[in-house]
């Protein structure tokens, strides 16, 4: 049976709805999804994430997210395997990637499509490693706390200082995502520091764990995982940050999995140095 041409592809806006489908895929190539991220994707921007169909069947995806005017992000760029090598794939990232318009554009690439990357433009900044494993006991120290309606304002602002862009939308999504659960620190006067756990299809995932310090991080990564020893967990953390990598090993965790961070162009400047622990690979 001849496989179906780029010419039979049609690529349009996925839904909410079409998220079952695309974190199906992520889940299959191990990207191991948090249960309850569509929402809060969707939140940032809900025209950001396409599929391609052929015959009215989903065959490819991928998303381009908008963080304000300057930054997009782009990621879950998946074709079913059955019809990969056909073209649907690059089609349906031209397709896509003109919703980012003139704004400097992120990724995460895995190693496998990194090459390609470049030649379209990205440039790598850095790696981000996965480690992954068993959550160590652990108690939640005496000075973080949950995090409540009441901190969203100063999350926000935190979480903008530790990012290439503002997103309170997708901050407020992600604090109340089903399942997640969200601490801060607090210095008595300014925060320092927050973290969000949330349940994945293979383990726990950890991020965003953005800190000012080691102590405040490592004091944040017991309270996430404070109730759940023994539980298999996963953080994304950015090469650079030593101190992120050593609190990733001390409790345990191994490198299981590594993309690239690479952007298009500038960004602007952010507190690269608090990320012990990125986000979503799919968001930044």
């Amino acid at each position: 049976m001849t496989p179906p041409a780029p010419q039979d592809l049609v690529v349009t806006r996925a839904t909410l709805a079409d998220w079952r489908v695309i974190s199906g895929w992520a889940a299959d190539e191990g990207w191991n999804p948090g249960l309850s991220d569509g929402p809060a994707f969707f939140a940032q921007d809900p025209e950001g994430f396409f599929l391609g169909r052929v015959a009215g069947e989903p065959v490819s995806a991928i998303s381009v997210v908008n963080h304000g005017p300057r930054y997009a992000f782009l990621g879950c760029y998946l074709v079913r395997p059955d019809l990969r090598g056909h073209g649907h794939g690059i089609t349906t990232w031209k397709t896509a990637l003109a919703h980012a318009g003139d704004r400097t554009v992120g990724l995460d690439g895995v190693v496998a499509q990194q090459d390609n990357y470049r030649q379209s433009g990205f440039q790598l900044a850095y790696r981000t490693i996965r480690f992954t494993g068993t959550a160590p006991e652990a108690e939640a120290p005496a000075d973080v706390r949950p995090a409540g309606p009441a901190d969203l304002a100063a999350l926000t602002a935190y979480d903008s200082a530790c990012h290439p862009a503002d997103r309170p939308d997708f901050v407020a999504a992600w604090l109340n995502g089903t399942g997640h659960r969200a601490v801060l620190r607090h210095d008595g006067e300014r925060l320092t520091g927050y973290g969000v756990i949330r349940p994945g299809r293979d383990s726990l995932r950890i991020g965003p764990l953005f800190a000012d310090t080691a102590q405040d991080a490592r004091a944040l990564f017991a309270a996430l995982t404070a109730g759940v020893a023994g539980s298999e967990i996963a953080i994304d953390v950015p090469e650079p940050n030593t101190a992120g990598v050593a609190l990733a090993e001390a409790a345990g965790l191994r490198p299981s999995f590594e993309t690239a961070r690479m952007y298009t162009g500038p960004v602007r400047d952010h507190a690269r140095e608090r990320v012990f622990g990125v986000t979503t690979l799919e968001l930044g």
